[in-house]
C-alpha cells in the first residue's frame, strides 16, 4: 500500500527536522512510486529503472534542503526524477560513424539545414547577444541549463531568465511580422 501525500510530506518534514527514522521511511516509501514513474517511461529496461530509482533517491537525500514545506512532496520528487530521466537519456545517446558523411548530407537535405541555420541566425540577431547565446545553447545546441551557465560563466538563473526573455521577445517580434 502506498503512502499518502500527507504521510510523505510528514516524513519529509520530520527528516528535515532531524528525525532519521522519518527520513528513512520517506525514502522507502518513494521506491515504488519512483519505480512506477520510471517503469512507465522505460518499458523493458528494468536495470535502468532500478538505477534511476537509486540515483533519484540519492538526489532527493542530497537536495532535501531545497524542498519547500508548503508544496506537495510527490510533485517535488517527480521533478527530481524528471531531471534524472533527462540525464539518463543524454547519457544514452548513441554515437554513429561519420564514414560516408558527404553522401548522407547530400541525400538528407543538408542544404535545407544550412538555410534553416541562417534563418535561426537572422532571427536571433534581433535580440540581445546574451539572450541569443542562451537560446542557441539550450534550444538549438541542446545543452542543459547548467551546461549553458557554465560555458557562459553565469548563473543558471541568469540563463533561464535570458532564455525566457529572449523567447518572449522573439514571439512578440513574430506576432508583429504576421
Amino acid at each position: 500500500m502506498r503512502a499518502s501525500e500527507d504521510q510523505l510530506r510528514s516524513w519529509m518534514i520530520g527528516g528535515l527536522d532531524g528525525d532519521a527514522d522519518a527520513h528513512a521511511a520517506l525514502l522507502r516509501a518513494l521506491v515504488p512510486i519512483l519505480r512506477s514513474f520510471f517503469g512507465r517511461r522505460l518499458r523493458g529496461a528494468s536495470d535502468d529503472v532500478e538505477d534511476l530509482v537509486q540515483e533519484t533517491l540519492m538526489a532527493i537525500h542530497s537536495r532535501r534542503a531545497t524542498y519547500r514545506r508548503d508544496l506537495p512532496l510527490v510533485a517535488w520528487a517527480y521533478g527530481v526524477a524528471r531531471y534524472k530521466l533527462i540525464d539518463h537519456f543524454r547519457r544514452a545517446r548513441q554515437m554513429v560513424s561519420i564514414d560516408g558523411l558527404e553522401d548522407i548530407l547530400i541525400s538528407e537535405g543538408f542544404e535545407e539545414a544550412c538555410a534553416a541555420r541562417i534563418d535561426i541566425d537572422r532571427l536571433l540577431g534581433g535580440i540581445s547577444a546574451k539572450q541569443a547565446k542562451a537560446i542557441r545553447d539550450t534550444k538549438v545546441e541542446g545543452l542543459s541549463i547548467a551546461e549553458a551557465a557554465q560555458s557562459q560563466g553565469v548563473s543558471e538563473a541568469d540563463v533561464k531568465v535570458s532564455v525566457h526573455r529572449g523567447l518572449k521577445a522573439l514571439a512578440a517580434r513574430l506576432r508583429g511580422a504576421s
